[in-house]
């Protein structure tokens, strides 16, 4: 059975005082938005800097929702080293963190990420039990060139060498949707990620969407039958939007 997991992504927002507040509200407004049928199987995460790890891991137990996790954004593939600014899959661990981002689009973009470094960064989390959460997509060049599937696929090949799709989580995120405001049609990213589940081994992985995710097109998006979650940006920032998010009709 496919695991439902809603994540929310902090990228570079919110100090410890900030992390603090939006957790004081974020359980009043969950309980608030539940519907009626409770939604069975589902984790939620929260991915946030590297600065509000421990703290929210000290956090957690006091807000009693047992399937609320904390996760990273990134990892490095050594154990230890001269990494600067890096941080290493057992000092997670050492936090009881569970779950990281890996080769998100940011990465890629911005940091020199390479689908080389990516695969290195999977082993090392899965190496540690952690669960990585694998980002996939497209350019805009790339859609309009009418290559997303044939981009994505090589994405998946190359990031997925040697890697245990068992513990696995991959997340669509065509870049052109992310923080721009336009939304994938849900249809279209049922459609890929159809297609991403069918070049895999293991179908159960579960497959997320993400891409200006928001209140008013999440139930559109969890309706479509391949889609078992998003991986949402500045939406999960507001305690009162995510909670809503989380709790899908």
């Amino acid at each position: 059975m496919r695991k439902i997991v809603i994540a929310g992504n902090w990228k570079m927002y919110k100090n410890q005082s900030e992390a603090k507040t939006f957790f004081s509200e974020f359980p009043t407004h969950l309980k608030a938005t539940a519907p009626q049928a409770a939604i069975a199987d589902q984790q939620i995460l929260i991915c946030v800097p590297y600065t509000n790890l421990s703290l929210l891991q000290t956090i957690l137990p006091a807000i009693g929702q047992s399937n609320l996790s904390i996760g990273a954004q990134n990892v490095h593939w050594a154990e230890n080293g001269a990494f600067t600014g890096e941080i290493s899959a057992s000092m997670l661990i050492e936090m009881g963190i569970k779950y990281v981002i890996i080769g998100h689009s940011e990465r890629r973009q911005f940091f020199g990420e390479t689908d080389e470094t990516v695969n290195k960064r999977l082993k090392a989390a899965q190496a540690h039990g952690l669960t990585p959460i694998l980002c996939v997509g497209e350019s805009k060049q790339h859609r309009d060139a009418n290559k997303t599937e044939s981009w994505i696929f090589s994405q998946l090949a190359a990031d997925l060498v040697d890697i245990d799709q068992h513990n696995l989580i991959i997340a669509y995120e065509p870049i052109w949707a992310i923080g721009t405001g336009d939304t994938c049609a849900s249809t279209e990213a049922n459609r890929v990620i159809g297609l991403i589940r069918g070049k895999l081994t293991y179908p159960n992985v579960t497959i997320q969407y993400g891409g200006s995710v928001k209140v008013d097109n999440i139930d559109e998006i969890m309706a479509q039958p391949e889609i078992d979650g998003v991986l949402v940006g500045g939406a999960s920032l507001d305690p009162a939007g995510f909670a809503r998010i989380v709790n899908y009709r």
